[in-house]
């Protein structure tokens, strides 16, 4: 293929303060919240990288980066032969003391990166997204474009058109992109598929040299926003060298018709909530287990997760969830959860629809509904979350308009 003899950079952003993550990320940086029971949101972007054969990567941090900068350097550290890493860079103010002011500018300041590796080719992709891609046949696609910008999109309902930067293309030619319309409400449908439109993934291939061109042109511009979806696509959609990737064209190995196409941005606690519930069914809306395309993260060497019976002989009953290694479920009922590592729940506890981060403790008789449950918190004997929204919010819990209540890192609920 031709991706296979360029030379090809990745830049994954991961400076983002994810305010809309609030409180998972008071002390984390977003990339860093755990997904999944064991990942973190960044594994699958790096996963995707990984899997399409890229090995020089590059991810940019700013805010909180402490626990994802630990995460990249245990668990992504590579041998270094044939120039093969993934690293972490920090905000390095290389052009004044100021700290990022968008993604594109974030590409501004790490130039230096791009400079020093001479990449034909630059991947540049979000660190917050859970999906499947495989990005060499993206390449290969902006390759034999000759375009300078190809940026992925997904089809999406047009009625959902509102919620996305959607991707206005040429009807006389659908690889070329007319128009970048970010939340437009109402745009025209595909060509091909007047019902649909085609929605940014984020994720974008560039020349490399245009790549460099476009970021400083863009710092230069006192009323940009310095933004790649917002600011940069526009600038090469002016320049007529702007072209889309469907992701239908996309054939990841092991992916099926039902997760094929599968992505989300779990920006907000109610895309994060309902990203879970997708991973639990019989049949996933996303697959967690495709070995052909396997999502990477940390492998702790933990003991299996263990269900017993309770000092009275009840026993535990574990209905459409999942629950990490290390964890102990002793005569509790779990029902349409996510449970983290090392984490247990104990004789009458009652856990539903809900997500628990690792080493936390749901106490014997408590009641966890519709939560989510941050790392080491714990729920006393017979507390409960999720059961009386006023009273979560008079304990000073965040509870989304949808009835999510979010328990904090620490956290200790007691008994009403």
């Amino acid at each position: 293929m031709a991706a296979t003899t360029k030379k090809v950079l990745g830049i994954v952003l991961a400076g983002g303060e994810g305010k809309r993550l609030m409180p998972l990320t008071l002390d984390r940086a977003k990339p860093a919240v755990p997904f999944g029971g064991h990942y973190r949101l960044i594994d699958f972007a790096l996963s995707n990288l990984m899997n399409s054969g890229l090995r020089q990567v590059v991810v940019l941090t700013q805010y909180k980066s402490h626990s994802l900068d630990r995460h990249i350097s245990t668990l992504w550290r590579m041998s270094g032969l044939f120039n093969s890493y993934v690293t972490s860079v920090p905000a390095q103010q290389r052009l004044g003391k100021r700290w990022y002011l968008g993604s594109a500018d974030a590409i501004l300041q790490s130039l230096n990166l791009i400079y020093d590796e001479k990449p034909d080719y630059v991947v540049v992709v979000g660190a917050d997204h859970v999906y499947r891609m495989d990005f060499e046949q993206m390449i290969d696609a902006h390759i034999a474009s000759g375009a300078d910008c190809t940026v992925a999109a997904i089809r999406q309902p047009i009625g959902l058109a509102n919620q996305f930067g959607v991707i206005d293309v040429d009807p006389e030619d659908p690889a070329t992109i007319r128009e970048f319309l970010e939340k437009p409400a109402a745009p025209q449908g595909l060509p091909d598929s007047p019902g649909e439109v085609l929605a940014s993934m984020g994720n974008y291939v560039f020349t490399t040299e245009a790549l460099i061109e476009a970021v400083r042109a863009d710092g230069e511009n006192t009323e940009s926003n310095h933004d790649m979806g917002g600011d940069i696509v526009p600038y090469f959609v002016g320049r007529g060298s702007a072209g889309v990737y469907d992701m239908k064209n996309n054939d990841v190995p092991g992916s099926t018709s039902r997760d094929r196409y599968y992505w989300r941005d779990v920006g907000t606690i109610e895309s994060y909530f309902d990203a879970h519930q997708d991973l639990i069914s019989v049949l996933p809306v996303f697959n967690l287990y495709n070995d052909e395309w396997p999502i990477f993260s940390r492998q702790d060497n933990m003991p299996p997760a263990k269900f017993t019976r309770d000092a009275r002989g009840t026993l535990s009953t574990v209905i459409d969830s999942i629950v990490s290694l290390g964890s102990v479920i002793s005569g509790a009922h779990i029902e349409r959860s996510v449970l983290g590592a090392r984490s247990s729940v104990e004789s009458g506890a009652m856990l539903t629809d809900s997500i628990v981060f690792e080493q936390s403790r749901i106490a014997a008789g408590a009641t966890v509904r519709r939560a989510i449950v941050d790392k080491s918190a714990i729920v006393e004997p017979g507390a409960s979350i999720g059961v009386d929204a006023e009273l979560d919010r008079s304990r000073g819990f965040t509870v989304t308009e949808t009835g999510i209540t979010v328990v904090g890192k620490g956290v200790r609920v007691t008994r009403d």
